[in-house]
């Protein structure tokens, strides 16, 4: 990885017109044929940071409380970031995300599951050992006989058993196979998962723009010397190569930052709107997608109907509280949502689905 005459930054902050100049990274990003690659990690959604001046462990080292108002991962929306990186996945800008944080708003926000590296897991995503399906969670009540709202301890991204931390059961089951579902979250120690880095490495290598947006460029303080060098390795590839342009975006000093090839000190979301502008592109609404799927299948026993909903890209997602056809006794509290019945379809034909979610009910006829 070594280069013997690496890039230098010219100076620390960046002004408006050295974003703006013919041979600005804003100017670069604008060409379709380049290669864009971007690693992110924290933005202003409200979720604590870990290493900023209120960060999680900024205050754990200063022993001191945090104060304002913060939320939780499951009720954290998408930011302007967040919508105009999914935009410039969709106009064809983006080719490769690679995200440090673990709370999943990249995917809810509409990024594909092949074009974003979670080295650090998701909260919400959830997989079967015994099938290798995978499931986006978080909507989920694991207290079924239990009513009432959702909240951050209803959806449990870390083992509900608590004879240790090692333990990355859930508690939920595969609708699929039954199998136990299993967390994806890297808990202090763990290693990263190599599939993730490796694809965020290799999309590095082909890769000619990379803006680092709200990350540290650091890894969990307790992840092994060798992990925290590889991830280092990632943008440094771009920072290195002279046909490459590396652009980090954040309020604090990163170890990249005399790589960089301009060192943004602003928030995310300025940066981005003005890429946006330079783009002629608007960052449109925060619209969560998801769809409902109802499928039949009959045989000499009789009829079952299937309910379940996905992601945009079809992964398995757990939004339903309930199902109910209306003229069959049965109401469905927990996944799998199937409904048996030996009378004709006609008869289903006249009858009403009942979808109850944690925020609305829907009557289907």
């Amino acid at each position: 990885m070594a280069n013997p005459a690496p890039k230098t930054a010219s100076n620390g902050a960046s002004t408006s017109s050295s974003l703006l100049g013919p041979e600005s990274p804003l100017q670069l990003v604008s060409s379709r044929q380049r290669s864009y690659l971007s690693w992110c990690s924290e933005y202003l959604t409200g979720i604590p940071d870990f290493r900023g001046p209120d960060g999680v462990w900024t205050l754990r080292a200063q022993r001191r409380e945090r104060t304002g108002k913060t939320i939780s991962t499951l009720q954290a929306l998408a930011t302007p970031t967040h919508i105009a990186l999914v935009e410039l996945q969709n106009r064809g800008y983006l080719k490769y995300l690679v995200r440090q944080n673990c709370d999943g708003l990249h995917r809810k926000s509409g990024v594909l599951s092949d074009k974003i590296s979670e080295l650090h897991g998701n909260s919400n995503r959830e997989s079967c050992k015994d099938c290798g399906k995978e499931f986006i969670g978080g909507m989920q009540n694991p207290h079924p006989s239990t009513d009432g709202p959702l909240t951050s301890k209803d959806f449990r991204a870390v083992a509900t058993y608590e004879k240790t931390v090692r333990d990355r059961r859930t508690g939920r089951k595969c609708t699929r196979c039954g199998g136990a579902l299993h967390d994806s979250i890297v808990n202090f120690g763990e290693a990263l998962p190599a599939e993730a880095l490796q694809r965020a490495f290799d999309n590095a290598q082909k890769a000619d723009f990379c803006p680092v947006l709200g990350s540290s460029l650091t890894v969990l303080q307790q992840t092994s010397v060798n992990a925290n060098a590889f991830v280092l390795q990632i943008p440094e590839v771009l920072g290195q190569r002279k046909n490459a342009k590396l652009v980090i975006c954040n309020l604090q000093a990163t170890p990249l930052d005399d790589l960089a090839d301009t060192r943004v000190y602003s928030k995310t979301d300025d940066l981005m709107a003005l890429v946006m502008q330079k783009l002629d592109l608007s960052i449109p609404p925060f619209i969560l997608h998801r769809r409902l799927i109802i499928e039949m299948e009959s045989n000499s026993d009789g009829h079952q109907m299937m309910i379940s909903g996905v992601d945009e890209d079809n992964t398995p997602v757990t939004f339903l509280q309930s199902v109910k056809l209306a003229y069959n006794r049965r109401h469905i509290r927990s996944e799998p949502f199937a409904i048996d019945f030996a009378v004709l379809w006609n008869l289903v034909q006249n009858s009403r689905l009942s979808l109850n979610s944690w925020d609305t009910t829907t009557n289907l006829t």
